[in-house]
């Protein structure tokens, strides 16, 4: 089994937001602090943004995105202790905040009790007063900080090992291994080439497709004969759902997709795009198909099309179906519109109304675009409108300005919205001759007003 491997990455992505949300779960109990580092008492309220600004030096938009998790704290904690001891034992400002934003449930710790013992033992251990061993340590706990979830010195210690082992990429002792499969099936993902973060990840976690021996083997060798690339996220799902499933559940599923009119070619096809497709019950999935035909028009082949082009869309329910319907034809297209828009943009359906809404009128209003444009091209839809649309539309509308590129240019030409930001910069900005008109451009690319943004 293990010869066959040799190379790999993952879900960062995915695992990312699972442990905010697991982070979020276990911070239910929080409530605001002061910025000047004092605890509020009263129950029910949340995280201000300011403090997690403030104190850890996150980003707005990430520190909201935790705030808003975050709901009562019974006032028996300090947050502030647990910062304070970090620095004291050498952690940077930039490795806290990467150890708190990787997780937020470290602020609940008891400093005192259960915090400093962990971290002194720890930093104890590789002779904590030179400066390479404290180098050593605070990179190992930023890495990889839910190590201090751990109990036991034994268990501490044999996790803060394996972790120093792969990042120096070392070889770990076999008599280990035989020990743990845990850490024999992480080293084998190594061994397929799995980043280093996503290892971390599944090696702190509970995930079961890294326990045990047969099973995990007969899972891999799996998801590597369907082609799933071992250095992206698809694989870790892909193992995750393979795993949990017995060969005869996997074949009642294929099942339940062939009898709707799908070859099981298409099955497999569907499964590594979206390696979730496989969990949902024939209810649910039989539900999806129902709706697409009855609520969005589409005949029967139609389904099967976009299904195969978008396989998320198992997941959606009528009514999300129905909403999202509803608010294109609040916007004035037609149904028949609507209708075009998804099969030829699937995706469209999981836009909020309010996004929709946003990106619709910049293009209608702001860049003259006929709505029969957005329904030839409804993929305008689907781009970051600050980063992506409203950069490059005022780049190309300051061009037509001064005749450099004709009023025909369509936004939905490749060229102007499909490409990198490196391929449009090389074509409508760097290749002008006039210098002064090249920072011009970068000017107005690089520049996002929020006049733009705005209705």
């Amino acid at each position: 089994m293990f010869s066959l491997i040799l190379h790999g990455r993952s879900s960062i992505e995915l695992q990312k937001w699972r442990h905010l949300r697991f982070a979020a779960n276990l911070l239910q109990k929080a409530s605001s602090f002061s910025t000047a580092s004092t605890v509020s008492s009263h129950k029910g309220q949340i995280f201000t943004v300011s403090y997690l600004v403030d104190s850890l030096g996150l980003t707005t938009k990430l520190a909201e995105s935790i705030s808003k998790k975050i709901t009562s704290f019974d006032g028996k904690r300090n947050p502030d202790s647990v910062l304070n001891l970090l620095r004291n034992h050498s952690f940077t400002d930039s490795q806290i905040s990467t150890i708190i934003t990787t997780y937020p449930g470290l602020l609940l710790l008891d400093a005192e009790k259960s915090l400093g013992p962990k971290l002194q033992f720890l930093q104890s251990r590789g002779g904590g007063d030179s400066t390479s061993s404290s180098d050593e340590f605070t990179e190992i706990v930023s890495k990889v900080p839910r190590i201090l979830e751990k109990k036991g010195n034994k268990t501490i210690s044999l996790y803060y090992d394996f972790v120093k082992c792969i990042i120096e990429e070392k070889v770990w002792p076999e008599e280990v291994n035989k020990r743990s499969n845990k850490l024999r099936n992480v080293l084998v993902l190594r061994g397929l080439g799995m980043p280093q973060k996503l290892l971390f990840t599944l090696l702190i976690s509970n995930y079961q497709p890294i326990y045990g021996k047969e099973k995990f083997e007969a899972s891999l060798k799996k998801v590597i004969d369907n082609g799933f690339d071992p250095r992206t996220s698809k694989f870790v799902q892909a193992l995750h759902v393979v795993y949990q499933m017995s060969e005869k559940t996997i074949e009642e599923k294929i099942d339940v997709y062939k009898r709707l009119g799908f070859e099981v070619d298409d099955v497999w096809e569907i499964f590594k795009k979206w390696p979730f497709s496989l969990k949902f019950s024939e209810k649910k999935i039989n539900q999806t198909f129902e709706t697409l035909e009855k609520k969005c028009g589409l005949l029967k082949n139609e389904v099967l099309t976009v299904v195969k082009k978008h396989p998320q869309l198992i997941r959606i329910s009528e009514k999300n179906v129905v909403n999202s319907v509803e608010k294109f034809v609040g916007l004035g297209f037609s149904r028949d519109e609507v209708k075009r828009m998804i099969k030829r943009f699937p995706q469209c359906l999981h836009l909020s109304v309010e996004t929709v809404k946003k990106k619709t009128e910049f293009l209608v209003k702001k860049m003259d675009t006929p709505l029969k444009a957005v329904v030839s091209s409804p993929q305008l839809l689907g781009y970051n409108l600050e980063k992506r649309t409203v950069p490059r539309c005022n780049v190309i509308k300051a061009l037509m300005a001064k005749g450099l590129v004709g009023s025909e240019l369509s936004l939905s030409t490749s060229s102007v919205m499909a490409v990198t930001d490196e391929a449009f910069l090389n074509k409508y900005v760097r290749k002008q001759e006039d210098k002064k008109l090249v920072a011009e451009l970068m000017t107005i690319f690089t520049t996002v007003y929020k006049a733009d943004l705005d209705e």
